[in-house]
């Protein structure tokens, strides 16, 4: 929320104009008359700059300084001086203050000196919150969830995966490459009750038709040239687990009836054997290619289909979810510095718009990748736009289109829609407001819930 302002001085009619003044920026603003009222203000509500009057009777700006200070050590504090007492001013810069303004004050100045103050505030509580996010992150992956970001499009989807876990039902996970399916299946898994058991990793495009068959259910010594043993198949190792199968839907016509099989009864064959095995194994499947489209066209078997698809989850992609750029930015960063024992502090405020900005169709392996590369080849501590690749710095956002994935909830696609024009204006709150035919302060109130 945006930090509160409480302004204190023992004018009335200066007190009213500043209050006025503040009013009509939409900065939320209280007022005290002395500094013990001032005191009591604070204790009872959560204020984050105070602009006082330096000379008061009883207790000078001074002194509220180094009592607000003991209170709320994170409010910033701005003093109110006549030009014969900014020797005492300055003496309170070092004391904590974040600044002073002199008598007779210009409008522009007071403005410009509290708002820095509330801006700092604000990227302060950005920063923590960050902080706790990648700290909670850093907490999951300890845990082997590596699940990142807070956008509702991911948020959805997983609270699906969670809701799907504890049962037996058959999992399809659909969306594009590189936008962590296997991630989810790995949740699926950790969160059921076989979580103690073998979860078997297949990936179905990554083997050829020759070998896969015998990788998914064994093959008897002599079933091929090269078999001169019996070897076990992966739904034999997934047995009371889980098996993932990773795009799925690059299985062969034949496969698909061996597959369909299992999971209609739990029964195959290896290749070469007569012997009926059977596997209880959950069955979690996985691709980036439109099985409905293939369905129709004929290069999957429509009844296999509804079987895989009996809870379907879409992984959104990285552009759908652009909020969880930063903090996944900051994950990789982490991650790589430590690897390769490098110093990396942070990254750019103009690199990380670029990064936000960017549509990312390789998802969230791509932006892995780009921060690798980035820590790998960085000649400063701090990584900025050089670090970047050209196609990152040079594409333009297409900023009159925003993306809104079906079942975003209405005040999550306000806060969005608000957020983008404001990137759009540059910040500009009352160009904002225009465009979008609603109040300022109504921005301040959709981005502060």
């Amino acid at each position: 929320m945006q930090p509160t302002l409480l302004v204190v001085d023992d004018d009335t009619s200066n007190l009213a104009s500043l209050v006025k003044i503040f009013e009509k920026l939409e900065i939320r603003t209280l007022a005290a008359t002395n500094g013990q009222e001032a005191l009591s203000t604070l204790r009872q509500k959560n204020v984050g700059v105070i602009l006082t009057d330096l000379m008061m009777p009883n207790m000078s700006g001074v002194e509220l300084l180094k009592n607000a200070k003991a209170i709320s050590p994170d409010t910033e504090v701005v003093l109110m001086t006549a030009y014969g007492t900014i020797e005492r001013a300055v003496e309170a810069m070092r004391e904590g203050a974040y600044d002073f303004v002199t008598k007779p004050f210009r409008r522009a100045e007071i403005e410009r000196t509290v708002t820095r103050a509330i801006e700092k505030l604000t990227l302060i509580a950005e920063n923590k919150a960050l902080k706790a996010q990648l700290a909670d992150a850093r907490n999951q992956q300890r845990h082997g969830d590596l699940i990142i970001g807070n956008a509702p499009a991911l948020r959805h989807v997983l609270d699906t995966a969670k809701q799907a876990a504890p049962s037996s039902a058959t999992v399809l996970l659909m969306g594009e490459s590189g936008t962590g399916k296997e991630l989810f299946a790995r949740a699926v898994h950790r969160l059921s009750p076989r979580a103690d058991q073998p979860l078997v990793t297949v990936n179905c495009s990554a083997l050829p038709e020759s070998v896969i068959e015998a990788e998914l259910f064994g093959s008897e010594k002599g079933a091929f040239t090269g078999a001169h043993m019996q070897r076990d198949g992966r739904f034999t190792r997934a047995h009371r687990g889980t098996i993932f199968l990773d795009e799925v839907g690059e299985l062969s016509p034949q496969i698909q009836v061996k597959l369909l099989r299992v999971l209609q009864s739990g029964d195959y064959e290896r290749v070469g054997g007569q012997e009926t095995l059977f596997t209880d194994c959950r069955i979690i499947a996985a691709t980036n290619r439109d099985l409905e489209a293939a369905v129709k066209s004929g290069d999957f078997r429509e009844d296999l289909f509804y079987r895989l698809n009996v809870i379907p989850i879409t992984v959104p992609p990285l552009r759908a979810r652009r909020d969880d750029v930063p903090l996944l930015a900051d994950y990789f960063v982490r991650l790589y510095a430590e690897k390769n024992q490098k110093i990396i502090d942070g990254i750019a405020p103009s690199a990380l718009q670029k990064l936000t900005d960017y549509s990312w169709p390789g998802n969230v392996r791509e932006l892995q990748n780009t921060m690798e590369r980035a820590v790998v080849l960085a000649k400063n501590t701090v990584l900025d736009e050089s670090d970047m690749p050209a196609t990152i710095n040079n594409e333009v956002r297409d900023a009159e289109i925003l993306t809104i994935p079906i079942g975003t909830p209405l005040d999550e696609i306000e806060r969005r829609v608000i957020r983008e024009t404001l990137l759009f204006t540059g910040g500009d709150k009352k160009r904002t407001a225009q465009l979008l035919g609603i109040a300022t302060r109504t921005i301040y109130r959709k981005l502060d819930n």
